[in-house]
């Protein structure tokens, strides 16, 4: 975790404004808030769009499949060392038929050998995204079994994770009672 405290603490159901409430309230009743989204929904208008575009990437309009989807997401959350994400993504992923050891792949990277040449390219993307903003033509060649759209997918998917792990580092958010930090996040 970057940060051992909160800079904006999650609004508790007591604090929340009518309006935060509202935005909030298809949670309710399901379960769990999670901190991420008590956190976010402190700027209601915000959270709004976010969600908004957060559902397409999670979303069966994503043309990701879900296991490659989830390694994109886990790759660029653990190239920004953002814990929260991680934890979250990586139930995500195990419920999606990810393996520990495909965990540690992930923070192995590319060059595991373990990844296919697609898998071990679409990690690579990640990591040229999370580092320079840009897929090289090498790598894009690399994607060539990669549809246009899941192309594109994969750029946008690593984008809204690049910005959800600025939020959640940035904001202090910490982890949910029911997730674990992974030791190799600790600062």
């Amino acid at each position: 975790m970057r940060l051992q405290k909160a800079r904006f603490l999650p609004l508790t159901d007591e604090e929340m404004t009518p309006k935060q409430k509202e935005v909030l309230e298809p949670f309710f009743g399901r379960g769990q808030v999670f901190n991420i989204f008590r956190t976010l929904s402190r700027i209601p208008e915000a959270y709004k769009g976010f969600m908004a575009w957060g559902g397409y990437v999670l979303s069966r309009k994503n043309d990701l499949p879900v296991r490659e989807r989830e390694m994109v997401i886990l790759r660029t959350g653990y190239n920004w060392k953002a814990a929260y994400e991680w934890a979250q993504h990586e139930r995500i992923g195990k419920q999606a038929g990810m393996t520990d050891a495909e965990m540690q792949q992930i923070k192995n990277g590319p060059s595991d050998p373990a990844w296919t040449p697609t898998e071990s390219a679409m990690l690579q993307a990640v990591d040229e995204l999370t580092s320079d903003s840009f897929i090289t033509d090498e790598t894009w060649a690399k994607l060539s079994e990669l549809t246009d759209k899941q192309k594109m997918d994969l750029v946008f998917t690593t984008g809204q994770y690049t910005q959800v792990c600025m939020m959640l580092n940035s904001f202090g958010v910490q982890l949910d009672d029911d997730l674990t930090l992974d030791p190799d996040l600790v600062k």
